[in-house]
């Protein structure tokens, strides 16, 4: 079989090398080569060679007693630069803690992106409980208040594609069927704002928003998240409204005038 042009190689190995980056998971944070071998479906050899070259620029890291490779301090580097420096992190800063602080309760952005929500920050309150939300922790969009508030603004196209899918049931609220989430989904839409009942952990409640640029476009999602035996069903006016009015103001500040 003949050699690869050096190009398309070198292509090639960037590619795998992304590849072995992204296979690492919280469930998952450490592994070993032949591990990753199986999962990517590529030679030992070639993992062998791309996670060494990934260790030399500090990329992952090997574990000498057990021989499994974890991401290395280089990536924290660059999660840092980017969390940083988005904007809309910059502008909801002082009002997530302001949220924080007169809720008692946790406060996250998110974003989309390929069909999961990803948050981009989080202040989190004085008394957390664990929720399975933090910077850079990926969700389902089908079960999160801030995944379904920021696909109900998307194209018919891309929520036609998200109701093609399976909708994976986490708890006994989530929602499964495609003609009741895409209902929902219009409803959100016309509130702007998402309450998740215990769609995806036990007892976990949550309150969205959108938050706009200068253009109207809605490019990222507040949201407020905590134990159903703490946030009574008396409350939940009152959090809605502050929620609405934190994203309200963070969206003024990225100069959207309403």
């Amino acid at each position: 079989m003949p050699d690869k042009p050096a190009g398309e190689s070198t292509l090639s190995s960037v590619k795998n090398s992304l590849r072995i980056l992204n296979s690492f998971t919280n469930e998952e944070p450490e592994k070993r080569v032949i591990d990753l071998a199986n999962e990517l479906q590529l030679g030992k050899s070639t993992v062998s060679r791309l996670l060494s070259t990934l260790a030399s620029e500090g990329f992952v890291t090997k574990d000498p007693e057990t021989q499994k490779y974890r991401l290395g301090l280089r990536i924290l580097t660059l999660n840092s630069i980017v969390i940083a420096n988005l904007e809309v992190n910059k502008e909801a800063r002082p009002i997530l803690r302001n949220l924080v602080n007169e809720t008692g309760e946790a406060a996250h952005i998110a974003v989309l992106e390929n069909q999961e929500v990803v948050y981009t920050e989080q202040i989190e309150c004085s008394h957390p409980v664990r929720i399975l939300s933090y910077v850079g922790r990926r969700n389902p969009v089908h079960c999160t208040s801030s995944g379904k508030l920021l696909y109900a603004f998307l194209d018919r196209v891309a929520i036609v594609k998200l109701l093609q899918q399976e909708l994976k049931a986490y708890t006994p609220n989530t929602i499964t069927d495609p003609d009741i989430l895409k209902k929902e989904l219009m409803e959100i839409k016309q509130a702007e704002f998402c309450y998740s009942d215990c769609e995806f952990l036990q007892d976990v409640v949550s309150f969205a928003a959108p938050i706009r640029d200068y253009t109207g476009k809605v490019i990222a999602a507040i949201s407020l998240v905590g134990p159903k035996h703490r946030i009574l069903k008396h409350q939940h006016a009152t959090i809605k409204n502050k929620v609405i009015k934190a994203a309200k103001e963070i969206s003024r500040n990225l100069g959207y005038m309403a």
